[in-house]
């Protein structure tokens, strides 16, 4: 067992003392979105007490001290992902709209008729659609990674689509529906022997592992603040300077120019380029203190009391008789996705509601994955690092429950 001041944290969780229909919380719905602890909450407090003001636009004080703050927040991400230069942190609202971006203005640069882009099998819905939409527009053709039954990626097939016809390969770091980690290291240095870049949806990522994107040599990284801690509403596109200097605007309106015509416009510098508009400032600010929070604990730390809820989790399913697992990779992180045979996931997650237990079910915006596996969706629990074995526990006995009653 790690060292893990657990009762320090939930107590850094307001939200946490709740009860549910005359039970205590058990938040198991973390892969949805994590609750925030204080020093966010606080963070929002103070920005609307003694911030609040547009940003990079005026002289006066107020906007000086709020323009400070955001940009504060830029380089916490710099060093947090280990990213070369604070330009080429990209705030935006979410991990939906840095893969939209990224598909968008590098397929308008870039994709031809006949082109390929490659994605997997077990991709969230917001890394299958855009890239389906430039697709369909630039006359390419979208590729899909199988996957094996354990919910691991086939790396041979992957080698095996690999060719100079493939422009971009778009994978998640974490599946959000089987918690498997994808071996982003090798993908990435095979893509990158043909020259192929590579996006990374790091949503499910972000909040248990660290991500050196030097290290990894990643193009374009994609996650949102609130998967992390963080308030909703903002997000970061990371992407290699090389990249989004040739790549064009996403959008076009204010702070993404240095100069309008009507004949014609000049774009601004990164990372203004591609960030029209007033952004969440508010959440861009209070994004600041999620990272605070999560590194004083250390990611390190997080990671490995999370692995140790993530097995004592799986053993403690899969000694119910009922249990069918949805993802055994060896490698996984936090997710446990399940069915209780013979029982619908909605049904078992409502029942599981009125024990005080908060899971997900449905397809989890995976509805190719629940068709490769054939079934209409799964009960999901994903962990946080202030869970504990007692929450585990808890969903164990309400699993039993749920199948005494519906089975």
């Amino acid at each position: 067992m790690t060292h893990f001041d657990i009762q320090s944290i939930r107590a850094d969780f307001p939200i946490l003392k709740s009860q549910v229909n005359g039970k205590p919380l058990v938040y198991l719905d973390n892969g949805a979105t994590t609750q925030k602890p204080l020093a966010v909450i606080d963070a929002i407090r103070k920005y609307y007490t003694e911030q609040n003001s547009n940003v990079h636009r005026g002289v006066h004080y107020l906007s000086q001290i709020a323009t400070d703050a955001y940009e504060v927040t830029r380089r916490k991400v710099q060093d947090y992902l280990h990213a070369e230069h604070a330009h080429e942190i990209i705030m935006t609202s979410g991990t939906t709209q840095g893969i939209n971006m990224v598909a968008s203005s590098f397929g308008h640069a870039f994709l031809q008729e006949g082109d390929e882009v490659l994605i997997s099998a077990m991709e969230h819905h917001s890394n299958i659609v855009p890239w389906q939409m430039i697709c369909e527009e630039k006359k390419a053709t979208l590729k899909v990674i199988p996957i094996h039954d354990s919910g691991e990626l086939d790396m041979q097939a992957y080698s095996g689509l690999l060719n100079e016809r493939v422009k971009f390969v778009a994978i998640t770091y974490v599946s959000n529906t089987l918690g498997t980690i994808n071996p982003v290291k090798d993908i990435i240095e095979e893509a990158h022997q043909y020259g192929i870049p590579v996006l990374i949806d790091g949503a499910q990522a972000i909040q248990h592992l660290a991500i050196d994107v030097q290290a990894l040599d990643i193009d374009f990284l994609a996650f949102s603040g609130h998967k992390m801690y963080g308030p909703t509403g903002i997000g970061v596109l990371y992407g290699k300077e090389k990249w989004l200097d040739v790549m064009p605007p996403y959008q076009g309106g204010g702070d993404m120019i240095k100069e309008v015509k009507f004949e014609k416009t000049i774009y601004n510098e990164l990372p203004f380029k591609f960030e029209a508009g007033t952004p969440n400032i508010e959440a861009g600010i209070c994004l600041s203190a999620a990272i605070d929070y999560i590194e004083a604990i250390g990611l390190a730390n997080i990671a490995l009391y999370e692995a140790e809820l993530l097995a004592y989790a799986t053993k403690a399913l899969t000694e119910i008789e009922e249990i069918r697992l949805i993802g055994t990779a060896r490698e996984k992180s936090s997710v446990i996705s399940f069915l209780l045979k013979g029982a619908h996931p909605y049904d078992v997650g409502v029942i599981l509601d009125k024990l005080g237990v908060a899971v997900r079910t449905g397809h989890h915006c995976t509805q190719p994955l629940m068709d490769r596996f054939d079934i209409p969706g799964t009960v999901r629990a994903s962990i946080a690092m202030y869970n504990t074995k007692e929450d585990i526990d808890a969903l164990v006995e309400a699993v039993k429950k749920a199948a005494m009653m519906l089975l």
